[in-house]
Parts: structure tokens; C-alpha cells; sequence
């Protein structure tokens, strides 16, 4: 019997958090879920399991999945190290910096990206959150965490890119990524990269990487 090849499907939360989950098929005799530590899903199913069946697995464990996914992410951005008063203290100057930077940097680029993937936004917002890059609203807002302005610009585009393509399809299809790759074609790298890097992204750690 032919192999099935692994395949993503993208599980939408309440709160518009999109989880991809990569659906395995294998010859084990039971279906199973597990959040590796970079935060990444992976679905295990029989390899005589249709695609509905495994989808719908999936969204049975939907709760399961975020409420353990979100821990994890949770876990790793509290994992900042310690710092000495005097190096709180820059924390919280490099904090306010990097959020004027992003607030100036994201518009800017947003509008030059914007050029390229069409599609029409009504505001610019940054946050700070400790689960999500990036988010496009049912009205237009794109709102960016500053925190991304530690990571290589290359990272920084695909997240702007991503949200921009959202404007014109707002869900994960095939239509979705095509146009993402016409403009980032190794994005996948750079969705890995903050899988296994995000959690570095805070001001503890980019003042003992000058050390």
C-alpha cells in the first residue's frame, strides 16, 4: 500500500490563534497528539485513517492542545535569565526602545511589503505578547509583537508578509502559502527559526548575548 505523506492542517482557537498540526501517518494501530518542546504538533494516526477522521481528531483535542500548547509556550518565555538590578534596569530601557523602534520600523515596512501582496489594512498595532508574532484582523487591524525587533530582519518580513497575505486570504489554504512563497519562498525556515528561537527574543537574553 502507498505511503501517506505528512500533511498540516491548521487548527483555529477562539481567540483567532492559528496551531498548525502536522498529521503523521503511520502503522501504529491508535491515533495520538504530541507538542514537541519547540512547541510544534504532531498527529499520529493509522495510515488507513481518511483525512476528515484525523481532522476531526484533531479538533476533538482542540482544548487539550491549547491549553498544554499555551503552557509550554508560556514555560519557555519565562525562561529568561536572571538579571542583576543594574542589568534590570537596561532591560527596561532596551524594552522601551525596541517598542518606539517597532512602532516606527513596522509601519514603514508594512507599507513598502504591502506594494507586493496587495490587500488593504486599516491600522498598524504593537503588543506585547508571549505566545503570538503577528495577527490580521476581520477588520484590517496587523498587530506585531516588538519583541520580533530582536530577530534577524529576514524573520521580521516573513512575519509582515504572513500577515499581509491574510488580507487577501484569511485562513492557511494552499492559496494562502502560494502567495506567502512568491514573496518569502524559504518561509518555512523562518517559521522554524522562531519555533526554536523565539523564546530568546527578550531583553535578558539580548543584553547577555552582548557579554
Amino acid at each position: 500500500m502507498k505511503q501517506k505523506k505528512d500533511c498540516i492542517y491548521d487548527l483555529y482557537t477562539a481567540d483567532g490563534e492559528v496551531i498548525p498540526c502536522t498529521i503523521h501517518f503511520s502503522d501504529r494501530k491508535s491515533s495520538s497528539i504530541q507538542i514537541k518542546e519547540d512547541a510544534t504538533v504532531h498527529v499520529r494516526v493509522p495510515f488507513y485513517t481518511g483525512m476528515h477522521s484525523a481532522q476531526s481528531f484533531i479538533e476533538e483535542k482542540r482544548e487539550w492542545i491549547y491549553k498544554n500548547r499555551k503552557k509550554l509556550l508560556l514555560r519557555l518565555a519565562d525562561t529568561a535569565p536572571a538579571l542583576s538590578p543594574v542589568q534590570q534596569r537596561q532591560a527596561e530601557i532596551l524594552q522601551k526602545r525596541f517598542l518606539n523602534a517597532a512602532k516606527v520600523y513596522f509601519p514603514k515596512r508594512c507599507a513598502e511589503l504591502q506594494k507586493q501582496t496587495g490587500g488593504s489594512y486599516t491600522k498598524i498595532s504593537i503588543r506585547n505578547q508571549k505566545t503570538r508574532w503577528g495577527s490580521c484582523s476581520q477588520t484590517g487591524t496587523l498587530s506585531f509583537n516588538y519583541r520580533l525587533m530582536m530577530a534577524p530582519p529576514e524573520v521580521i518580513d516573513y512575519v509582515i508578509v504572513h500577515e499581509l497575505c491574510h488580507l487577501t486570504y484569511m485562513n492557511h489554504s494552499d492559496a494562502f502559502w502560494n502567495k506567502v512563497a512568491g514573496m518569502i519562498p524559504d518561509h518555512a525556515a523562518h517559521r522554524r527559526w522562531l519555533r526554536e528561537h523565539g523564546h530568546t527574543l527578550t531583553e535578558a537574553h539580548y543584553l547577555l548575548s552582548l557579554i
